[in-house]
Formats: structure tokens, C-alpha cells, sequence
């Protein structure tokens, strides 16, 4: 207790222990998402976390030498000092990061907001390192990992199995999707949208579609349904496109 008192002042010792648990905690998360690949890595949100805690850090030793050395300098211009406005700023600088993270693909499918939104946790994740409130870095640490590791395959799971689903599918005619959406029907299946698009494929322009489906409550079997439309010959491909 007597050492997370000390750490709570603001001196070297102190400094030097919130920066590191910035740097590590957000390493440590920056670490899962490198390993999938993700626009935003190890080194990212490593330094975003120091840079938010250097921020909060910094809000508060010129809170503490307008209050100390600098109280007579303060007293006589008649200085106001706002300790937000260094987390606010650091906010909107982080917007921009999160926001260039954030593309759209093919398919009409978005990736990064969940790297965005990773890199806006850790940043106030460092603020609290920064700030010295290291129970909510603890518990934030923690709930992060979970959502960003564990809840990632379980979320795959469950989409896997409910009613809803999005299908690519890339066929030879446009005129062969009445034969798609005779083996949707046929399967029990709602077509809820349909969009036709289409893709160059080795010189040739060839029509595509994406589904979106609800499927009958006595067959939720994703897999099914796409094994049914993958056995028409004029089918050339099928995905499941999951967000």
C-alpha cells in the first residue's frame, strides 16, 4: 500500500512507472492485433498510449507548478489553467488516426472500426496510466484484451449461427440467378436485398450478387445453404461475407 501511495506522487520514480504501464499495456494489446494482421500494430498502439499519458502527464505538472513555482507568476497575470484541454486535444488528434485506419473494401464491406475504436481505448487506457488511477487501468486492461481476443471468435461463432446471413456469389449469366434464388427458396430462405454487381475476372466481365438472407428456423445451417447454391454449375464462387 505504502508503494502505490508513493507511485500516486508525481516524481521520477512515478514518471517513469506510468509511462512504462502505458507502454506495455497498449504493447500488449498492439501485439494481439500485428499477429491478425491489422492496420494498426504493436509499435501503433504503443506509442499512442505513451503519447496519451505524456499528455495527462503534462496537464498535470503545470497544474501542480501554477499551484507551487509558478503561484506568484499566476497570481499577478491572472492565468486560468483548463488540465481537459490536453486529453481533449489528444482525442481529436487520435480521431484522425482512427478515422485513416477505417477503409472500405470490396463487397461493400468496412474494416477498422474495431482497430479504430482499439486505438481510442488505449489512448484514454493511457490517460489513466498517465493520471496515476491505476485500478481503472487494470480493470480497463483486462475488459480490452477480453473484447478485442476472446470476444472476436465467439462473436464469428454466433454469426455463424443465427437466421441472418450475406452471400457473394459470382455466376456465369445474369440471367442464372433466377436459378439462385429458386435454391434459396427452396431451402426455405427470405431474400431480404439483393444487389447485382459486376467484376473483371481474367478479362471477362462476369455478373455477381450479394444476398442478404434470412433463413427458416427449422434450417440455420449457414454452410448448408451455401453448399446448395455452390452445386449449380453456372455458380464460379460463394463467400460469406461477415463484418
Amino acid at each position: 500500500m505504502a508503494v502505490l501511495d508513493y507511485l500516486h506522487q508525481f516524481n521520477f520514480v512515478s514518471v517513469v512507472f506510468r509511462l512504462g504501464l502505458a507502454m506495455a499495456a497498449c504493447g500488449t494489446i498492439g501485439y494481439g492485433r500485428t499477429k491478425r494482421s491489422k492496420t494498426a500494430g504493436f509499435r501503433t498502439y504503443m506509442l499512442t498510449g505513451i503519447g496519451s499519458a505524456m499528455s495527462i502527464m503534462l496537464a498535470l505538472y503545470n497544474y501542480e507548478m501554477m499551484n507551487t513555482l509558478w503561484a506568484d507568476t499566476v497570481s499577478s497575470v491572472g492565468m486560468k489553467f483548463d488540465a481537459s484541454r490536453f486529453s481533449a486535444a489528444v482525442i481529436g488528434g487520435i480521431g484522425f488516426i482512427a478515422a485513416g485506419s477505417i477503409i472500405s473494401t470490396s463487397h461493400h464491406q468496412v474494416k477498422g472500426l474495431t482497430t479504430a475504436t482499439g486505438l481510442f481505448a488505449c489512448v484514454c487506457m493511457g490517460f489513466a496510466c498517465g493520471a496515476g488511477y491505476f485500478e481503472c487501468v487494470i480493470v480497463s486492461f483486462i475488459l480490452i484484451l477480453l473484447a478485442l481476443n476472446v470476444m472476436q471468435p465467439l462473436e464469428r461463432k454466433f454469426k455463424r449461427r443465427w437466421r441472418y446471413i450475406t452471400l457473394f456469389v459470382q455466376y456465369e449469366d445474369i440471367r442464372n440467378i433466377d436459378d439462385i434464388t429458386a435454391v434459396i427458396k427452396n431451402n426455405g430462405a427470405e431474400i431480404q436485398e439483393i444487389e447485382i454487381e459486376q467484376i473483371e475476372r481474367e478479362g471477362d466481365t462476369l455478373p455477381s450478387a450479394i444476398l442478404n438472407l434470412r433463413l427458416s428456423a427449422e434450417n440455420t445451417s449457414h454452410s448448408d445453404m451455401m453448399s446448395s447454391i455452390a452445386e449449380l454449375p453456372s455458380v464460379f464462387a460463394i463467400e460469406e461475407l461477415i463484418s
